[in-house]
């Protein structure tokens, strides 16, 4: 059956004849484009801009450029090579195009200015609706790394008149000059009168110019054809206006369909990757991502279900991340999988098979663009018979705007059954040459743990930047690992105690609990998240400290999507009293964040010990800010909380059973090396007890009615003087000499703390604020359970405080304040 071409729309109506090799039509049709220098657009069918094709076509054409190009340099000069893509449209192509050259690193022009990365050269594009493209790589030798003969080869998608890439040329070559240039295209479109001028170029610097291109023709124009398609152009907006308002819908978008919130796709992309050429990617950086490819894929695969029609969708100048994805999708599905992506350019969208552009879906610029707010499009999507389409961003343009009720995800909701989200971490250059081995160690280590393989909580919840020791056997007696701990024979980080099993009176009190205090839990992790945005803000990273932070940052990453639809990043690290912080994990999240954006994240204060280990252990990282936000600070230790009273966080009841099933972290030898995360165990078989999803559930089930309250609060306290006081450690120090301990480490202050000794050390006894009431209802049970004595004090700065046994051996005996009652 023979196929309309889809530019006789155009060509009827405005002359436009397109003339040239057998192929040219079956790679090209004509579309009219918004623009008042050029009436006309050629529209590729094979690069993944505006027209959905297979992945493995785009990616192969690319590819079998790529080849010929190593071919005409040879091996020894495609060594020397650097290959340079044109930004938006080519910068996916570029990319094919080194990777069929295979052994030279790739960068891409870009319209987006990075701060702290200093320019390398620039030149504007004259007919473009967007004219400033920026160099901007990471290595400022890398435009001239091979010395002065290195080739460098330019790649857009289509030389048609030949003036940006000279103008390229004569920019670049004054500041980096070289004695060979190679210009890729898909299609050389130029006129009789431009292809002399090539060669005339050539001889003005004093270099060889070659030219490698899919096929060859040219575009006839008549007289007027300018004017004829503004004319055009607006004749059809104006029917596209009539039609809207009969329809009651403003024009461009379209109605949009109540849709279930997108779904989020965990990539887990590699550490150490950049996301594209934007500053550099090396024939190491492919390797690597290669390797990652199928992995991520499968990740996406299992998402999707039983879609049988698919879509991955790029972003802007990000077309190269989002063609691999959906390269590796398209080998690991039975499913038909199209490629395209977003655009700036805005072109007329015509519903007729004569036409280029079907279809267009019109809605805000989501990464907060350089030039300032603006329209972004998605065309040939609506209407093209997707039932699921895959979103690929970067993390800078995962914003509010994206996830709005006019964004992309909603429009992309109204013409689709599925709509998932990638979003592929933005690549931060390294400020200084001496973060570059970090880098390199990040490059080694693993992607982070999710659910449900390893954690009862969702994928999107958390990434757990630890190693799976479930399989381990870590579990010693409490009491041999206190006797352990106290006489220096083990740290207390070496082994795990035993998981407490919860009576049936104990979790009913958990969850009577849960019921009374959720709404104070509740109001907290807004104000301490209301805080964090405010003055970390507008996209933080939260890292909780593995594992009572961990459900505080689940908590405040559902505060900031229920209230301002931010999909923040969330992961666990392990940080070990006296051993610091995960450097590992550090090196992780340097390599995939930009440090500055990290919050560390816990569920309380006690003394302060952890937020003076952790500063210590960031000076020797750059970037990180060691404060952490927690949701309790009875101590007086931090700057960001959502309280300072010592009241009952019921996470702090339960062990595992409310932090995922996971386990507190391991620091050993013998089971972490020098490029392993700590390790933590899942306890699956505890699965009948868990109540992570309810702890969560019920506390984020009162957000709605507590939103004016934590408004008023975080005014409130943004204003306020919160300096550390440090109160805590005052009366920490003052109870370890007034009750003969005389070390600090030993004394446990507040609920969340106290309840851990119950748990998990020997206690030698509680002391508890006179008339202090339900708060420590567990507390009293928990130390009836083990024959702890409570005994009630005046004038203590926490509602209760935990006394580990003093210098406990398992040979001591008595119940007279010197050993642990014999059981």
């Amino acid at each position: 059956m023979d196929v309309e071409w889809s530019g006789n729309w155009v060509a009827g109506r405005l002359g436009v004849e397109l003339a040239g090799d057998g192929e040219l039509r079956e790679l090209l049709g004509l579309a009219l484009r918004r623009n008042p220098k050029r009436a006309h657009l050629l529209v590729s069918n094979v690069l993944g801009k505006h027209v959905p094709q297979r992945p493995s076509v785009v990616h192969g054409v690319g590819f079998e450029l790529g080849e010929r190009v190593r071919n005409l340099l040879g091996e020894a000069e495609a060594r020397r090579a650097v290959v340079l893509g044109y930004a938006e449209t080519a910068t996916g192509l570029g990319h094919a195009v080194a990777d069929g050259l295979g052994v030279a690193p790739y960068l891409h022009s870009t319209r987006r200015p990075v701060a702290g990365v200093a320019q390398a050269g620039g030149f504007e594009e004259a007919h473009s609706h967007a004219t400033s493209h920026l160099l901007l790589p990471e290595d400022p030798d890398l435009l001239n790394a091979a010395g002065e003969g290195s080739p460098l080869v330019l790649v857009d998608d289509e030389f048609s008149t030949g003036n940006t890439v000279l103008n390229t040329i004569r920019a670049l070559h004054a500041r980096y000059p070289r004695d060979r240039y190679v210009i890729v295209a898909l299609v050389d479109m130029r006129s009789e009168a431009d292809r002399g001028r090539l060669a005339e170029f050539a001889g003005e610097i004093g270099a060889r110019v070659d030219l490698v291109v899919r096929a060859r023709g040219t575009v006839r124009l008549p007289e007027g054809v300018l004017e004829k398609g503004l004319n055009l152009v607006a004749e059809h907006d104006a029917q596209d206006a009539e039609r809207a308002v009969h329809a009651g819908h403003a024009p461009g978008g379209g109605p949009v369909p109540p849709r279930p919130v997108p779904a989020r796709v965990a990539l887990d992309w590699p550490a150490g990757v950049p996301d594209g050429g934007r500053h550099g990617f090396t024939p190491v950086h492919r390797a690597a991502l290669e390797a990652a490819l199928p992995a991520m894929a499968g990740r996406i695969a299992d998402a999707l279900g039983d879609a049988r029609r698919v879509l991955v969708l790029g972003f802007e100048e990000l077309m190269y991340a989002p063609l691999r994805l959906a390269t590796a999708l398209e080998d690991a599905v039975t499913a038909e999988v199209r490629y395209s992506t977003t655009t700036r350019s805005p072109v007329l969208a015509v519903d007729d098979p004569g036409y280029a552009i079907r279809s267009r879906l019109v809605f805000p610029a989501h990464d907060d663009p350089a030039d300032g707010p603006g329209d972004r499009y998605a065309y040939n999507v609506a209407g093209a018979g997707f039932d699921a389409v895959v979103a690929v961003v970067d993390s800078h343009a995962d914003t509010p705007a994206l996830h709005a009720p006019d964004g992309l995800l909603a429009r992309l909701a109204g013409h689709t059954d599925q709509v998932l989200l990638a979003v592929v971490p933005s690549y931060v250059p390294s400020p200084a040459p001496h973060r570059t081995p970090h880098r390199q160690e990040a490059a080694m280590l693993p992607a982070p743990l999710r659910g449900p393989a390893f954690s009862s909580y969702a994928a999107d919840d958390v990434g757990w930047l630890l190693q799976d020791l479930s399989d381990t056997p870590l579990e010693a007696p409490t009491e041999e690992r206190e006797e352990a701990i106290q006489s220096g024979g083990a740290h207390y980080a070496e082994s795990l105690p035993v998981e407490y099993q919860p009576s049936p009176r104990y979790q009913e009190l958990f969850k009577t609990a849960l019921d009374t205090s959720a709404a104070r839990i509740a109001r907290a992790v807004g104000t301490v998240t209301e805080t964090v945005l405010a003055e970390r803000g507008p996209r933080p990273v939260l890292v909780s400290l593995a594992r009572a932070g961990t459900p505080v940052g689940v908590l405040m990453r559902r505060w900031a999507q229920h209230r301002h639809g931010l999909d923040l990043p969330h992961y666990a690290v392990s940080i070990v009293r006296g051993r610091g912080i995960d450097a590992n994990a550090l090196r992780w999240l340097a390599a995939h964040h930009d440090p500055a954006d990290v919050v560390f994240v816990d569920g309380w204060t006690g003394k302060g010990a952890i937020t003076r280990e952790l500063a210590s252990a960031l000076e020797e990282f750059d970037g990180f800010n060691p404060e952490i936000a927690v949701l309790a600070d009875p101590g007086g230790c931090v700057r960001t909380y959502g309280t300072r009273e010592d009241f009952l966080i019921p996470s702090a009841c339960l062990n595992s059973t409310v932090s995922g099933l996971v386990s507190r972290t391991v620091l050993r030898s013998d089971l972490v090396g020098p490029h392993d995360f700590h390790g933590a165990k899942f306890y699956r078989e505890l699965a009948d007890s868990d109540v992570s999803g309810l702890f969560v559930g019920t506390v984020a089930a009162r957000f709605g009615e507590v939103a004016d309250s934590v408004d008023a609060e975080a005014k409130e306290l943004l204003a306020a003087d919160r300096a550390p006081t440090w109160e805590g450690w005052a009366a920490v120090e003052r109870i370890s000499e007034e009750y003969g301990i005389h070390d600090v480490n030993l004394v446990k202050p507040g609920v969340g703390e106290t309840t851990r000794v119950l748990l998990r050390r020997v206690p030698w006894k509680i002391l508890a604020k006179r008339g202090a009431g339900p708060d420590l209802d567990h507390v009293r049970l928990l130390a009836e359970q083990r024959g702890v004595p409570v005994e009630e004090a005046d004038e203590l700065p926490y509602t209760c405080v935990g006394l580990i046994h003093p210098k406990y051996t398992r040979g001591a005996t008595g119940a007279d304040g010197t050993a642990v009652t014999a059981k």
